[in-house]
């Protein structure tokens, strides 16, 4: 099990990397990242929704209510181009934690 503390700090990043790709919706996020994930991460309306308006609120995303293809009224959500840049520091950022990361759990030998 990933610890809550590890789950809440990969959020953004992934809702970010999710919808660089394309409008999307609550339910298909969460459906998005336990599939991802293999079932490592299953994320709930509650973890979701504040982070998806914190978002919103920091000029991330935006989001439109629209009819899906089965006559739902849905809200969909959007990366803003300043959205699409904050998913590149956040890339980054994340790339360098797993680089340490990979260097220190090499075997010691192996750094010699």
């Amino acid at each position: 099990m990933i610890s809550k503390a590890l789950v809440a700090a990969s959020t953004k990043p992934m809702i970010l990397s999710i919808l660089v790709r394309g409008e999307d919706y609550g339910y298909q996020i969460i459906q998005r990242v336990k599939d991802i994930s293999g079932g490592a991460l299953e994320w709930s309306d509650n973890m979701l929704y504040p982070v998806l308006h914190r978002l919103a609120k920091d000029g991330f995303v935006v989001s439109r209510w629209r009819i899906s293809d089965g006559g739902r009224l849905r809200k969909y959500y959007r990366l803003t181009d300043k959205g699409r840049a904050e998913l590149e520091t956040e890339r980054s950022q994340w790339l360098d934690v797993h680089k340490a990361l990979a260097r220190l759990w090499e075997p010691v030998a192996a750094r010699d």
